[in-house]
């Protein structure tokens, strides 16, 4: 944690600098942002129970689709 009090006669501009350039020369901004969007080992068996979820949600969209209940999807525009 990178601790910072103001100096007496010190704007907050210089405050805000001077807080900056500590919590860059700590590294916790830069681990930070490495770990932000880390997703941890998934096991077995949760990966087995999404890969059933997703099968039976793909199965039930393309039933209610030949059956009529959905609107068709419009074609969508490739650009060359």
């Amino acid at each position: 944690m990178v601790y910072s009090k103001r100096k007496k006669g010190e704007t907050f501009e210089a405050f805000i600098r001077r807080f900056n350039k500590r919590l860059m020369q700590s590294g916790l901004l830069l681990q930070a942002k490495k770990i932000r969007f880390f997703k941890g080992d998934v096991n077995r068996n949760m990966r087995r129970k999404s890969a059933l979820v997703k099968k039976e949600k793909r199965e039930t969209h393309e039933y209610m689709k030949k059956i009529g209940r959905l609107p068709e999807e419009p074609q969508r525009r490739r650009r060359y």
